[in-house]
């Protein structure tokens, strides 16, 4: 029998490879070969990964000086990642504005700060620098999990 792939609307389908290696990773399957069997309608979320569970920030004490510790974290990380560049100071300033306003809003959530990080970073003009609003946020993301203990690579 071909070796068949799930597809978008549930269903098995002959391609003569199994899955492209991108979605194998993004659902941490290695790639593999699969029959029909008695029905070739498939649950897809049957095959999807386990969810990370989410990291929740302890609160605030004082989101200022938070901002400060990431605004000056961050502009490290951004100079040791490349060169150090005129942009990366604002990078930093503006990533820790959007982080202290969520914090002071009372936002804990790591994954909807990273996520307001992206969204508001998306205005930031990164044309004279090497990074994205989504660089950005992930640096924040694993800065404040490594000022944690918290393991990046499995939320532990």
């Amino acid at each position: 029998m071909k070796p068949t792939v799930l597809s978008l609307d549930g269903y098995w389908r002959d391609t003569g490879t199994v899955c492209e290696l991108d979605k194998c990773l993004a659902l941490k399957q290695a790639p593999r070969r699969l029959t029909l069997g008695s029905s070739n309608r498939v649950n897809p979320t049957a095959l999807m990964a386990d969810p990370i569970p989410p990291i929740t920030l302890p609160p605030a004490q004082n989101p200022e000086q938070e901002g400060e510790w990431l605004r000056l974290a961050l502009l490290q990380w951004l100079n040791q990642e490349f060169i150090p560049e005129d942009a990366n100071q604002q990078i930093a300033k503006r990533a820790a504005q959007i982080f202290v306003r969520q914090r002071m809003e009372g936002e804990n959530d790591l994954g909807s700060l990273v996520m307001a990080i992206v969204t508001e970073m998306e205005s930031f003009d990164f044309s004279n620098s090497f990074f994205g609003e989504f660089t950005v946020a992930n640096a924040v993301s694993d800065l404040l999990l490594d000022s944690l203990g918290i393991d990046r690579c499995c939320g532990q």
